[in-house]
């Protein structure tokens, strides 16, 4: 496992420039995703801002139906998540890309190298068993993670094209539901990840961030 000169830990490692590309565009778009999610969800929800639509056109002298604004607001609606679907075919690409990004690296680069070191050295009764103990703990949820992104785009995929084919479209409500609650672990994780990351970089693994930007640790 590589290691930057700047200590020992396991979490300071060289990093390619594909995969520090990778893992930004990842979070990128991830973020953009969340952001759809919150305004088709609660911000330019169809139903709850049909009274808004009814009480503008009526200041300007329109009157319509419930259901005619709950179309005018469904329209917005649909926008954002549209976007979302986009984005999600991003993510998708992406996380094909990890695939073929984890067969090209070099070979001490590889995910599966480096936790088949670390679990070597954790049952070495060594002053490293306990960073590469938790160590392997971080790897295993990522891998967890990467298994949930392929659960969240295999669903998210039905959920793009059921409308054009007839055996997704009648398992449109348990698809939905599977990938709204993988979602929310997600959500989960990420917030778990970026407090591990600030906590790592504010106590003994400082670095970490500078290694996913520079491709080693600077101090």
């Amino acid at each position: 496992m590589e290691t930057s000169s700047s200590g020992s830990s396991p979490f300071l490692q060289k990093h390619s420039a594909a995969l520090r590309i990778w893992h930004w565009l990842l979070f990128a778009f991830i973020a953009v995703s969340i952001v759809c999610v919150i305004f088709g969800k609660f911000v330019l929800n169809g139903w709850q801002n049909t009274g808004m639509v009814q009480n503008v056109l009526k200041d300007k002298g329109a009157i319509v139906t419930e259901d005619q604004a709950r179309a005018v607001a469904h329209e917005y609606n649909d926008k954002a998540w549209d976007i979302h679907k986009i984005v999600g075919f991003g993510i998708v690409i992406l996380l094909l890309g990890r695939v073929v990004i984890e067969l090209i690296q070099p070979g001490d680069e590889k995910l599966k190298h480096r936790m088949a070191k670390a679990f070597g050295i954790y049952k070495m009764n060594d002053q490293r068993k306990q960073d590469n103990g938790h160590y392997l703990f971080v790897k295993w949820t990522y891998v967890v993670f990467f298994l949930l992104l392929f659960v969240m785009g295999i669903t998210g995929l039905s959920l793009a094209f059921d409308d054009d084919v007839a055996s997704l479209h009648n398992i449109h409500r348990p698809v939905k539901e599977i990938h709204e609650f993988c979602q929310w672990i997600m959500y989960g994780f990420i917030f778990f990840h970026l407090a591990g990351v600030f906590r790592a970089e504010l106590t003994k693994h400082k670095g970490v961030v500078s290694g996913m930007i520079h491709g080693e640790a600077q101090e």
